[in-house]
């Protein structure tokens, strides 16, 4: 917990989520949020808390009146505004239990507000860097935009070395004000013996758009759970994703589109590129309010597999209480056939690089989509990182 100067509001909060911690079961297979998912990698005995955050910002030149600073520093500095936003809504999607352990133990991170009107044309950089030998590490994102403000973060995780087992259990507050638009990257790649969580807890308001995207290629197990609520009509969410395991990787992934408001519109695509034994998990759900008439929402998960050896589980659905909405879910599973190698290798491309060029293409549909050249580009050589690796 928190030592330096803790305002009292927040120290009560840490003191709650500890009992709440405490106090939730551990999840088990039982439970639709963990359908398919690993339980084993749930066992956390033996690591103990970072002994400091090993976290660096890139901070551009900012226009006037935007906040940006580690989130320590934040706590001290502007503790009404983190009141007023910091896991202000409550999880859903099966990791109840660990982000109360982050709430009782976060440390390190990104605050950022962007006043009313002003937009950051330049992206702002987070680095994570797990280090020492099973050492948890709860960094905290709390990006605020006000009304028809534009802002873009990079959020990198990355480990100090290959060897040492870390646990980042990482949760993001994502608060798109009316008319704004944030943009939101988390770019994953820890090492193979490390595990992950993340929580993407977006807010969307009248007329704002949010984008998410998500690249996981590092850690042994990752988790990682999306909400985007929409309150207010207009607002638009893009929620992208993009996965590479390899060898025995698993990566388990649960969303929720919440449209609250009528004439709100969500674009989900997530795609997954297994690799050799590699395993992952989707589930989705579309929920549709009373009131949310006029509802655009889609929902698209699409697997390629690489490797007959390779499992892929889709979970996607629909829970639509209003009338007139336009809303579509569905995954695929697919190989790459013997046609698409085929073309590929009459233009004197070998098989091996032919799968990988179909490989990256599969990628970049949901890179693309970013619409950000400096996030799309970071992304992309990440990705390359992960091909260089196969």
């Amino acid at each position: 917990m928190m030592t330096m100067t803790t305002p009292a509001w927040f120290a009560e909060l840490q003191e709650a989520a500890q009992a709440e911690y405490e106090s939730l079961p551990m999840p088990t297979r039982k439970i639709e949020s963990w359908r398919f998912g690993n339980i084993k990698q749930l066992d956390f005995e033996g690591f103990t808390p970072e002994d400091q955050t090993n976290i660096t910002l890139s901070i551009p030149d900012l226009p006037e009146g935007v906040i940006c600073m580690p989130f320590e520093e934040a706590l001290e500095k502007h503790s009404d505004l983190l009141q007023q936003y910091f896991m202000r809504n409550t999880p859903r999607l099966g990791s109840e239990k660990f982000a109360a352990l982050h709430k009782a133990n976060v440390k390190g991170g990104l605050f950022l507000y962007v006043p009313d009107d002003v937009v950051v044309e330049t992206p702002i950089e987070v680095n994570h860097s797990l280090s020492g030998s099973n050492k948890i590490s709860f960094p905290h994102t709390l990006i605020i935009t006000g009304k028809n403000a534009e802002v873009s973060v990079l959020d990198r995780f990355g480990s100090a070395n290959n060897e040492d087992a870390g646990l980042c259990i990482a949760v993001n507050d994502l608060i798109a004000g009316e008319g704004s638009r944030l943009t939101y990257c988390a770019l994953q790649e820890v090492n193979l013996t490390s595990r992950f969580i993340q929580i993407n807890e977006t807010t969307v308001e009248r007329g704002a758009t949010a984008k998410a995207f998500t690249l996981n290629t590092g850690a042994q197990w990752a988790r990682n759970e999306s909400l985007s609520k929409l309150n207010g009509e207009g607002g638009h969410s893009d929620m992208l994703s993009c996965s590479i395991p390899s060898g025995t990787q698993q990566f388990d992934q649960r969303t929720f589109q919440h449209h609250a408001a009528p004439h709100t519109n969500s674009d989900l695509l997530y795609k997954n590129s297994l690799h050799e034994n590699a395993k992952t998990v989707f589930s989705g759900l579309i929920l549709v309010d009373e009131d949310a008439h006029y509802t655009d929402a889609y929902q698209t998960c699409r697997n390629l597999m690489m490797n007959d050896t390779a499992e892929a589980n889709s979970m996607p659905g629909l829970e639509i209480n209003a009338d007139q909405v336009k809303c579509s879910h569905g995954s695929t599973s697919a190989t790459i056939s013997d046609e698409e190698i085929f073309y590929l290798r009459a233009r004197g491309i070998p098989p091996h690089k032919a799968r990988r060029l179909i490989a990256l293409g599969f990628s970049a549909q949901a890179v693309d989509k970013i619409g950000n050249e400096v996030l799309e580009s970071a992304a992309f050589e990440a990705i390359e990182r992960k091909f260089a690796t196969l």
